[in-house]
């Protein structure tokens, strides 16, 4: 059971080696502290609030931020920290959850709402959307589009005079045009959210002002975020059970990963060690953020270094290599069929021992197991550095996907959308957070010893709906699997204090759209290489043409913005 992760839940598993979209779609875990203090960053060259370049920072963003206040509604059994999620262990009583919106603040308009959704969408009036309407007091009219084809569907429409009155838009889509039309298609906030306006609702109010400065585009508040962790998500899971029976040993070191690697595989008996490891190895060698492009830069010694450029890069990419070479790697992630199919199933069977996933299928994979394979065990290697010592990791932005509201929304339809977003951002244990993330009980779900547990009706109704407008702060809430609530947030809590800020890290920023699409072939080529398709000479030869076509211009205006006003965390 993963709070505000429902549509997280479902979208990885089906893009199984984990890729830039799965690396930033977990929305399960972590409320970061707030910022503030530093001036604006605009494009280079002025200030203008509607400005489709640059970022908005420090003093400037003060004034357009909502004001934080924190939720007493309830305590979490762990505490956030190091950027962790918050996490809770206990058993629910539905007689006895909190009421976080006394009041229905919806007027009983009608909104519509266009999300990215993974598997087959239910029908518009089924029990789950017409109950969430009915505590809201808000007609929501789902339209759903393939998860998987968001893209261009976002696309297209935002290209047309047909916006509907929400779009959900996740941060891996905001390629190419999508940051500038964002800016152009959809309405300010700041009227009814900024500074004390947004005591109006609690649970809003609530948001970790990190998620909320992610929100600011174009000198603007216009998104509703989803807070995410600051922390790394892509956990090296293992078959514990395997690893006990075995007497295999954790590795703390690339050498004892190979050592292990070469141990575990068995080709002859249908057996190998990992899938593609690359995200792990970029965590281990200590290479920069591979999420959003700002991530990818930091300043060096007073340069900014672009994460392509760093002999960190090459080596995470030369040591994956080996591991395909070496043929440790399961061979559906040699030739690419993880791409397409579901590699869980062959986990589960022992086919191979070591996933490279987002952390939000540490409990999805074990609770999958619980009834028809009752000795699986799965668990999270600690992230460590290539060398044997302690790791460098590098934050993640505290806010990943956003619900923006048409600039052609009236009054009343934007405040229905707020309250729409009230009652989706409510926190764990209470009677909003059990409705948006379970349905109705009896209807969706059964509590069995205090665990609510979804059935065929549930499962197939409650998914990547309501969720995707706006969330609470970062939690992970697993009662069914206490163990796991806490070994999951313990992980992040040990890998936050490994863990630095780069230099753009928490801001929301628009490149000047020349330079927009200057990486996009970047994550094919490592891929290429690691399967021994290319060469590393491939990719140096990338990085020089990156720089003569406009990294190192790009460069200049990254560094520009620095100069002139600094990084937003400190």
């Amino acid at each position: 059971m993963t709070p505000n992760a429902a549509s997280a839940s479902s979208a990885p598993s089906r893009r199984s080696s984990p890729s830039r979209r799965s690396f930033l779609a977990s929305t399960a875990v972590a409320a970061a502290a707030v910022t503030g203090g530093m001036p604006l960053l605009t494009a280079c060259g002025g200030s203008d609030k509607g400005s489709r370049e640059g970022t908005t920072s420090g003093k400037e963003a003060k004034k357009i931020l909502p004001a934080y206040v924190a939720s007493r509604v309830v305590t979490p059994d762990i505490p956030s920290k190091n950027g962790s999620s918050m996490g809770f262990t206990g058993k629910l009583d539905v007689d006895t959850l909190k009421t976080s919106v006394p009041k229905k603040l919806g007027k009983g308009g009608k909104v519509t709402v266009m999300s990215p959704f993974w598997g087959s969408p239910p029908k518009q009036d089924n029990p789950y959307y017409t109950s969430m309407n009915d505590l809201i007091g808000v007609d929501v009219q789902w339209r759903n589009q393939d998860g998987n084809t968001y893209d261009q569907k976002l696309g297209a429409v935002l290209a047309s005079s047909d916006v509907p009155d929400v779009v959900v838009v996740p941060s891996w889509n905001m390629m190419g045009k999508i940051p500038s039309a964002i800016i152009s298609k959809f309405a300010d906030l700041g009227p009814y959210l900024s500074g004390d306006r947004v005591k109006e609702y609690p649970n809003l109010a609530a948001i970790p002002s990190d998620a909320w400065q992610r929100s600011i585009f174009g000198g603007r508040l216009m998104g509703l975020p989803q807070p995410s962790p600051s922390v790394q998500s892509i956990v090296p899971l293992y078959r514990r059970d395997v690893f006990d029976k075995e007497g295999y040993e954790i590795p703390r070191s690339a050498d004892e990963f190979m050592a292990l690697c070469k141990d575990i595989t068995n080709a002859r008996a249908k057996r190998w060690a990992c899938g593609d490891m690359k995200w792990t190895a970029m965590n281990t060698f200590g290479v920069l953020g591979g999420g959003e492009k700002p991530l990818w830069w930091n300043l060096v010694d007073g340069k900014l270094i672009n994460r392509i450029e760093t002999p960190e890069y090459l080596e995470a990419i030369e040591w994956t290599r080996k591991l395909f070479a070496a043929g440790v790697v399961h061979p559906d992630f040699k030739l690419g069929k993880s791409q397409a199919t579901d590699p869980a199933p062959k986990f589960a069977a022992g086919e191979f021992l070591i996933w490279n996933n987002n952390i939000v299928h540490w409990y999805g994979q074990q609770a999958s197991q619980a009834t028809q394979n009752p000795d699986f065990r799965i668990w999270g290697m600690d992230i460590w550095n290539h060398d044997g010592g302690d790791p460098t990791l590098y934050a993640q932005n505290p806010a990943g996907i956003f619900a923006f509201v048409s600039k052609k929304a009236s009054e009343s339809v934007i405040r229905d959308v707020l309250a729409v977003a009230n009652v989706t951002a409510a926190p764990y244990g209470t009677k909003e957070w059990m409705m948006t993330n379970y349905g109705v009980e009896g209807t969706h779900y059964t509590l069995k010893d205090g665990v609510p547990v979804k059935n065929d009706k549930g499962n197939n109704e409650v998914i990547n709906a309501y969720v995707m407008v706006a969330s609470p702060a970062a939690t992970t809430a697993h009662p069914d699997l206490p163990d796991y609530t806490k070994a999951m947030v313990e992980w992040e809590q040990r890998m936050g204090a490994f863990t630095r800020k780069s230099s753009f890290w928490g801001l929301q920023i628009t490149e000047p759209s020349r330079y927009t699409n200057l990486v996009n072939d970047f994550e094919q080529l490592e891929d290429d290489i690691i399967r021994g398709h290319k060469k590393i000479s491939d990719m140096q030869q990338a990085v020089s043409d990156w720089k003569s076509k406009g990294g190192d211009k790009l460069r200049d205006w990254y560094k520009k913005l620095l100069d002139e006003n600094g990084p937003a965390a400190s």
